[in-house]
């Protein structure tokens, strides 16, 4: 196999051997297939022939940084032996114009991963061990600084980029390292030098996309393995991968519906990172957090002291200690994945004595959309006077908040207790107060960072009863309101 590096300035190009000379592990010399890639104008990438693939000279500089792609699935996931479409989307991804000029390179072991799951993993150390010696060579041929480079490793291949980090280190430090839900199995809680972690690269970061667990194991590793780690949706399943519909996909496909199904989540790290590159307006942005029930709960939107990060191609490069930091978000379902998330805490005056779960829906107007009859359920039940926080979150950027309509919903339950309550009190003469009062919603956009406090826009009804809608402005205009109204 071949790889084309134009030289420097003036130069012609020359066609330089990928191998050096002396290979640590000869037999993987004709079975691990590193070939350059470069920018496609008009058409995808394709699987070059031994001679490389088609590409365009002047698009490679020894001056550019360097990609290399560590594709590997595991044997169980990929049936028919091909490297898979969105391998290609990548890298037209990676060469396109959104992106600084980047070489990339595509390591091809898929021979050595498509074996069993225990003898992949013994091979793939010796894979890492010669990914380390190619980029030696690049260091000592082409004076090519390894902290230049980016390795980007998905499932198994996530390891192998910690295995040949490990052994470049000291002063050849690998520049980054991206883990794209890195495999999960024999990794799980095992020492860092048998698996990627932070110390592998100047800078580490991991997306973790599919670690619900069966049986003690699951398919992405759970635990912290770099310096960002990355938990979309919690990291143990993605929104669209439908486990409801597995049995009716089995009758359709077969047994390929297994796969389908395990695969959708596992790979959806990678088309979060491909999103990053090819929607540069439309970043997600994560969010430190200690687990995604804290985060559920909207209790960890805050960006102060570098407590937020974009996911994906233009992380931040910030923290570079030993220790993991932990980030949370909500996706959407498909490309682009970016959602807008919102804290809100709604201060309840409970006057029903009977403690319950009630069910609101919310519809929201902003300066640039309206959203209507968003669902609302309390991580608690209603059983005091009390301020009730949770994450709500959009698939649209709705602007500025400008209005809240709060409705509880036609809960067959609260609908009894309610004329229960009403048939039993003797309310009296004198007016007594019966219900729920939401006093003020507070909310804080986690993309702006902007705090509001929304008040009721009658104040001289407050009581929220099954089935009724109250409206709610921002403080300062229903103040204007009611002092126009006190004149």
């Amino acid at each position: 196999m071949l790889l084309h590096i134009p030289q420097c300035k003036g130069r012609a190009p020359q066609q330089i051997s990928i191998w050096p000379q002396m290979s640590i592990v000869p037999r993987l010399k004709n079975r691990l297939k590193p070939f350059l890639l470069e920018r496609k104008i008009q058409h995808q990438p394709r699987v070059g022939e031994e001679k490389g693939v088609n590409r365009k000279k002047e698009e490679t500089s020894p001056l550019h940084p360097l990609l290399v792609k560590l594709t590997s699935l595991w044997a169980h996931l990929q049936f028919d032996g091909l490297l898979e479409n969105w391998i290609w989307q990548m890298v037209d991804a990676l060469k396109s114009p959104l992106v600084q000029p980047v070489n990339v390179v595509l390591a091809d072991w898929i021979t050595l991963a498509h074996q069993q799951y225990t003898i992949a993993i013994r091979k793939s150390r010796l894979v890492g061990q010669e990914v380390a010696a190619l980029l030696q060579w690049l260091e000592e041929s082409a004076q090519f600084s390894p902290s230049n480079v980016h390795l980007i490793g998905y499932s198994l291949g996530a390891h192998v980029s910690g295995f040949a980090g490990n052994y470049m280190g000291g002063k050849h430090k690998i520049g980054r390292i991206t883990a794209l839900d890195a495999a999960g199995p024999l990794f799980e809680g095992t020492a860092p030098s048998e698996r990627l972690s932070p110390d592998d690269a100047n800078f580490v970061d991991a997306i973790h996309t599919f670690t619900r667990e069966h049986m003690g194991l699951s398919v992405g590793i759970k635990q912290p393995i770099a310096h960002y780690d990355f938990y979309p949706n919690g990291g143990t399943f993605q929104p669209g991968c439908h486990f409801l519909e597995l049995y009716k996909d089995i009758a359709k496909y077969g047994l390929n519906a297994i796969t389908k199904t395990i695969k959708c989540a596992h790979v959806r790290s990678v088309h979060l990172f491909i999103d990053s590159l090819l929607h540069p307006s439309m970043q997600s942005t994560a969010y430190l957090c200690s687990d995604m029930d804290s985060f559920s709960q909207g209790l960890c939107l805050s960006c102060r002291k570098s407590r937020c990060n974009t996911l994906g191609y233009h992380v931040r490069q910030e923290h570079r200690g030993k220790k993991s930091r932990k980030l949370f978000l909500v996706t959407r379902a498909q490309a682009p994945f970016k959602a807008y998330h919102y804290q809100f805490k709604i201060q309840f005056i409970n006057q029903m004595e009977t403690p319950g779960k009630p069910t609101f829906t919310m519809s929201l107007l902003g300066t640039k959309e309206e959203m209507q009859k968003v669902p609302i359920t309390l991580g608690e039940g209603i059983t005091s006077n009390k301020t009730y926080s949770f994450l709500l979150t959009l698939d649209l950027d709705i602007g500025e908040l400008v209005m809240i309509k709060f409705k509880w919903d036609n809960s067959a339950v609260w609908t009894n207790v309610w004329n229960t309550v009403q048939i039993i009190i003797p309310w009296g003469r004198e007016p007594h107060y019966s219900g729920l009062v939401p006093k003020s919603i507070r909310v804080m956009s986690g993309e702006t960072q902007q705090r509001t406090t929304f008040c009721p826009e009658n104040v001289d009804d407050l009581q929220l009863h099954p089935t009724q809608e109250k409206t709610f402005v921002r403080c300062e205009i229903s103040s204007k309101k009611l002092k126009r109204k006190n004149r």
